[in-house]
């Protein structure tokens, strides 16, 4: 196991006029005695007694001994999935050597990253060379962007059984909960999931929200922290392994969409009023207890590029991931989008926070 480059005054210094309160925060809404948390022994201490086959939990035992937080229990990914989600121009135009998929393996190599995650056709041009010595997780279904005007839809790309030929470890996908398609995809990825478990490999869900209705009096409720809980609740009943979802940036959906004119879901007050306050660790603790408690991974989003802010936006989501009892963090562009030697600089940094003793379980 590595050991943390990112001195701790590094990280405060990163942290800025928000240090104190994310490093000392004590979360009072959910006892983390009580969570399943990351560590170097989660597969004996939590997976051992599901229904997941040797195999799966030997892929999962090497997605976690990778890299430079390998034996940590925590990980750092790289997705580029972005060619075709935002298309290949917005991507790597920045730099375009991403336009090589050796280069995206490279990077994930390089940077210390316990796995890469990418398309069909990304991981499939350069499988024999690295898919026997670095964890591959081929993203299933995409949203193409090539429809006028655009729309929506999260449609299956690839085949678990070709995820497998070309030698994943896992398999990943999305689904848009809310979305007039989710039913359609819940399904779809519910199929591939049980597959992808009988292939031996483990499973990755975007949980994602998308809906033109999560919008109420000028506030985005895509990440309001119960909206993107439940669906984190959702995409475990499938049996998603890893759950991917973006930071809680507001809460109060549920209740926001119900005084929309429209019944809409159900909740409860105390989720309000005990299990999480308007902290951003507490509202992510939230997205960890809809995750079994933690028996199945949390791991945040970094979010889009934002160019000089990247470094301190990435390092600020991994405490906040962590301390909140989360597994780790998916980067992809703020860490492509630039030159190599600032990508890999920017994913060290992400696995400093989880490398680091002094960034502590709140």
């Amino acid at each position: 196991m590595a050991t943390a480059e990112l001195s701790s005054s590094r990280i405060e210094e990163l942290l800025g006029d928000d240090a104190q309160d994310l490093l000392q925060h004590e979360s009072k809404t959910f006892p983390a005695s009580n969570l399943h948390l990351p560590g170097p022994d989660i597969i004996e201490r939590v997976w051992l007694d599901s229904d997941r086959s040797t195999n799966v939990l030997r892929q999962l035992q090497w997605l976690l001994d990778s890299g430079r937080a390998g034996g940590t229990g925590y990980v750092s990914i790289l997705p580029v999935d972005q060619g075709i989600e935002h298309s290949a121009g917005a991507s790597f135009a920045p730099n375009p050597l991403y336009f090589d998929p050796e280069n995206i393996v490279k990077l994930a190599i390089e940077g210390g990253c316990n796995a890469v995650a990418s398309t069909l056709g990304v991981l499939g041009a350069v499988s024999r060379k690295y898919a026997h010595r670095f964890p591959f997780i081929v993203k299933l279904n995409h949203n193409q962007l090539l429809t006028y005007p655009n729309t929506f839809d999260q449609i299956q790309f690839a085949s678990v059984q070709r995820a497998q030929e070309l030698g994943a470890a896992g398999v990943g996908a999305t689904i848009y909960f809310g979305s007039p398609e989710s039913n359609r995809q819940i399904v779809e990825i519910a199929e591939a999931f049980e597959e992808a478990h009988r292939r031996g490999m483990f499973t990755v869900l975007w949980c994602y929200l998308r809906s033109s209705g999560f919008k109420v009096d000028g506030v985005d409720l895509h990440t309001a922290a119960d909206l993107t809980a439940q669906a984190n609740h959702l995409g475990v009943t499938i049996e998603a392994d890893i759950i991917k979802q973006k930071l809680p940036e507001t809460n109060g959906g549920f209740t926001a969409l119900n005084q929309n004119g429209q019944s809409f879901g159900k909740t409860h007050k105390l989720v309000y009023e005990k299990l999480t306050t308007d902290h951003p660790i507490d509202l992510t603790r939230y997205q960890v207890l809809n995750c079994y408690l933690g028996r199945a991974g949390l791991i945040n989003s970094g979010g889009a590029s934002s160019g000089a802010t990247d470094l301190a936006e990435a390092v600020r989501t991994a405490v906040i991931n962590k301390r909140a009892g989360g597994m780790g963090l998916i980067s992809g562009r703020k860490a492509f989008q630039r030159p190599i030697d600032e990508g890999i600089e920017l994913l060290n940094a992400i696995q400093d926070v989880y490398l680091s003793p002094d960034v502590t379980i709140a």
